[in-house]
Order: C-alpha cells, then sequence, then structure tokens
C-alpha cells in the first residue's frame, strides 16, 4: 500500500474569509447576506464542487489507462442539506449533506453501458466520493504553536 500524506492549510482573521494554502492557494467566505466578504466560494461549494472534480481526475486516469479515446466529461452535483442544524435552530438531523446526487455526462464514442460501467468505475476509484461514501477518521488537535 502506497499511502501518502496531501496537506493544506486554512487561516481566517477577524472575518468569515480564510485563505486556504495549498498548491494554488485561494479564499473561501461566505456570501455577504450571511456575513461575509464573498471573496470566494463558500466552504460548502467547495466541498460539493470536489466531487466533479474528482469525478473527471479519476475519468480521464482511467480513460487513458484503457486507451478510450475520452473528449471530455460534464459533472453536475447537488446535495441536500440542513441548514438550521448547522445554524444551531435544531439539534435534530445532522450537519452535513444528506444526500448527494452527481449527473455525468461522458464524451465518448462508447455505448450507455459502457459509459455506465466506466462510471461505475470512477466512483469506486474516486477518493471524495470514497470520502462522502464511508467513514474516515477526523482528528481535529487544538495546539499553542501558530506556527501551524
Amino acid at each position: 500500500m502506497a499511502t501518502s500524506t496531501i496537506k493544506v492549510s486554512g487561516e481566517m482573521g477577524r472575518t468569515f474569509s480564510t485563505q486556504i494554502n495549498c498548491s494554488h492557494p485561494f479564499v473561501i467566505d461566505q456570501p455577504k447576506m450571511a456575513g461575509g466578504n464573498d471573496e470566494g466560494p463558500n466552504p460548502l461549494e467547495i466541498f460539493l464542487s470536489s466531487l466533479p472534480a474528482c469525478i473527471c481526475a479519476i475519468g480521464r486516469i482511467i480513460a487513458q489507462q484503457r486507451r478510450i479515446p475520452l473528449k471530455g466529461i460534464r459533472v453536475m452535483a447537488e446535495g441536500d442539506i440542513d441548514k438550521d442544524f448547522l445554524l444551531g435552530k435544531t439539534t435534530e438531523g445532522r450537519a452535513g449533506f444528506t444526500e448527494i446526487r452527481s449527473y455525468v455526462h461522458i464524451d465518448a464514442d462508447l455505448s450507455t453501458k459502457e459509459k455506465e460501467e466506466l462510471l461505475k468505475e470512477i466512483a469506486l476509484r474516486c477518493p471524495i466520493a470514497d470520502n462522502i461514501a464511508k467513514t474516515s477518521v477526523i482528528k481535529p488537535v487544538v495546539v499553542e504553536d501558530a506556527t501551524v
């Protein structure tokens, strides 16, 4: 098993704007109506957008491995979430998405059955889908060193 550790960091000051440091730094924020500065997508959009990005990337990897002439993949993802729970207005339910749906268009000269088989393998090999569908251990740790 070849395990790798992927690291990113985020830093927030006095507003909701969070600077994410990774290979391509970006900002996550909240819309103005939610108290943010609307400087970037919100955390839920970032989380949800990782699924189409992963489906596309894994689809390309598989197509290259199988020498499938893939012209492209288009994915739309949507998720249902109880915002009352995350805002602390209720303790019934849960904070996360209760259902996430992805609609995948595979642009390749394949039959519908072949596209369904390809999508099944993409879903099996997609780390984002795996993390959404299964439980990963999450270990939040408070540190006193500000250089984290």
